[in-house]
């Protein structure tokens, strides 16, 4: 019995054992974990730690602060409800929602800005 040679080559392409693909077809499943990874440490955690720290800013509030709204407005902090406060800003008196407030500031240092 002879052979050409295709049929050879045939022959010989059956005898090898086939590779066997990944159940993710050959998705990197590490790189895609190290990007979560990544991500988290430099997205998500230092914005739920800024979150934390203004809520607690805010839980905090009392009486006397000065303290700027997220609108601009300068103020002092008259009183404090669950989930309002008073701010008296020069001649003017209203009440925000405790989460429109941006920071305390303790002086007046705080509230300059460099224009440069």
């Amino acid at each position: 019995m002879s052979y050409d040679h295709t049929q050879l080559i045939l022959l010989a392409q059956q005898g090898q054992p086939q590779p066997q693909g990944s159940p993710m077809g050959g998705f990197p499943i590490v790189p895609m974990i190290l990007m979560l990874v990544i991500f988290y440490f430099l997205l998500i955690r230092p914005q739920n730690l800024q979150r934390k720290k203004q809520k607690e800013m805010q839980d905090n509030l009392k009486s006397g602060a000065s303290v700027v709204t997220r609108g601009g407005v300068v103020g002092t902090v008259q009183s404090v409800k669950d989930t309002t406060v008073t701010v008296r800003s020069l001649e003017s008196k209203f009440e925000v929602e405790k989460h429109a407030i941006e920071r305390v500031t303790s002086d007046k240092s705080d509230l300059k800005t460099d224009n440069k």
